[in-house]
């Protein structure tokens, strides 16, 4: 048998998932550079904040600002949000600006509420304790900034605009419709209202669907959208994480908003770009670092997959379940959020397997009918279905992180 190791369960315990394959079937291993580069020492963090890229340091904004907001990525990221606070929260300090002027603000866009547990686990104790953390309520308390250059209703979270010195922490990652998160997203949809976010998802994304996808930023409608609304938010630094297959920082953007993101970018088409191998008898996508949004895997998945005849297995293990999503979500039996689409089976010739300890009936709503998937608790039965299915020889693609990875 050959073993492949999995990246798995990063905010409970973060421990590898072995997997294994008959010596019998061809195994290959789609994993892009960045997954195995080391993590940044303190030096590498000190250096990108003491150097941030086209705006003052957060030393020289500290100085004068009265009420701050930070704005932080949410549990569907992996960002190690509590690596880089001490060198956030230090020349606010120095600053003599007090704790209960400093609050911070999870990104959740239309997702769901965090909860104190989320926020130990991206923030770290001490700061949960010492800090205010206000959730994000994308449908009350958001204020009416006026329409973009596009035309597009701005409103944004109250809190965050009271604040004179705004801030924001995140990662960048490949993602399905501006290519790359990170950057501006913190604000939109981030700390956006209900109105905004809708004609984000709607009628920009519409303007030129064909610029959309993982990896694609230049010309990218949603993400010129972006550019106006994070100039009209008044953000003033976003620190950006690139991070290897632990879910540890490995690169490091800080600066304007707009201009560390374009940056990191660059950077991060090598890191997270992977080669394509397509045809595949079996591919298995693990979800790990947005495992929470599992079906950001089908993407890479359908694009690998022998689509006459093809398994694909999803490796998710996501003990809260999978994202609440207001907008995309089901809701109901036969309904959802107002951009719910209700999914119907794979194609014909292709079968697919979720493989998780934590199943619920769904988990699935965004990629296929949960009777047309069929589910296993453990590699041990996976494989088991798997070698009925291809009882001699076997072309495998293991895609190690779905939901962060792309296609060259």
């Amino acid at each position: 048998m050959s073993r492949v190791s999995l990246p798995n369960l990063l905010w409970y315990g973060n421990q590898p998932l072995e997997i294994d394959f008959p010596d019998r079937w061809e195994v290959e291993v789609l994993e892009p550079p960045g997954f195995g580069k080391p993590p940044l020492e303190d030096a590498g963090i000190e250096r990108a904040f003491r150097n941030p890229i086209g705006c003052p340091s957060l030393e020289e904004l500290a100085r004068g600002a009265r009420e701050v907001a930070i704005v932080f990525d949410d549990i569907t990221r992996p960002t190690p949000v509590s690596r880089v606070l001490p060198w956030v929260l230090e020349p606010l300090e120095r600053a003599g600006i007090p704790d209960e002027n400093i609050r911070f603000i999870p990104a959740l866009g239309m997702h769901g509420a965090m909860n104190n547990i989320e926020f130990r686990k991206k923030l770290g104790p001490g700061v949960v304790e010492r800090y205010p953390i206000y959730n994000h309520n994308p449908y009350e308390n958001c204020d009416y900034l006026g329409e973009s250059p596009t035309g597009v209703p701005v409103y944004l979270n109250r809190e965050f605009m009271f604040c004179d010195l705004r801030i924001g922490i995140g990662c960048i990652t490949p993602h399905v419709h501006v290519g790359f998160g990170g950057g501006g997203k913190i604000v939109l949809p981030g700390i956006s209202g209900v109105q905004t976010i809708k004609a984000w998802h709607g009628e920009v994304s519409r303007r030129g669907p064909e610029t959309m996808g993982l990896g694609r930023t230049e010309g990218n409608v949603m993400y010129e959208e972006i550019k106006h609304v994070v100039r009209m938010s008044g953000l003033q630094v976003k620190v950006d994480a690139l991070v290897n297959a632990r879910g540890e920082i490995t690169d490091l953007f800080v600066g304007d908003p707009l201009e560390e993101y374009a940056a990191g970018v660059e950077a991060a088409r090598e890191h997270y770009g992977t080669s394509p191998s397509p045809g595949k008898d079996i591919v298995v996508a693990n979800a790990y670092a947005k495992y929470n949004e599992m079906a950001i895997c089908m993407l890479m998945s359908m694009m690998t997959v022998n689509l006459q005849r093809g398994v694909i297995v999803l490796v998710v293990n996501a003990p809260e379940g999978q994202v609440c999503h207001y907008l995309i979500r089901s809701f109901g039996k036969d309904y959802g959020g107002e951009f719910y689409m209700r999914m119907g089976p794979p194609p014909p010739g292709v079968k697919i397997i979720v493989c998780t300890a934590y199943p619920d009936r769904t988990m699935c709503d965004l990629f296929a009918p949960i009777e047309a998937v069929t589910i296993t608790r453990d590699w041990e039965e996976t494989l088991a279905l798997l070698e009925r299915e291809y009882p001699d020889r076997a072309s495998v693609a293991v895609i190690p992180d779905g939901t962060m990875q792309f296609f060259l």
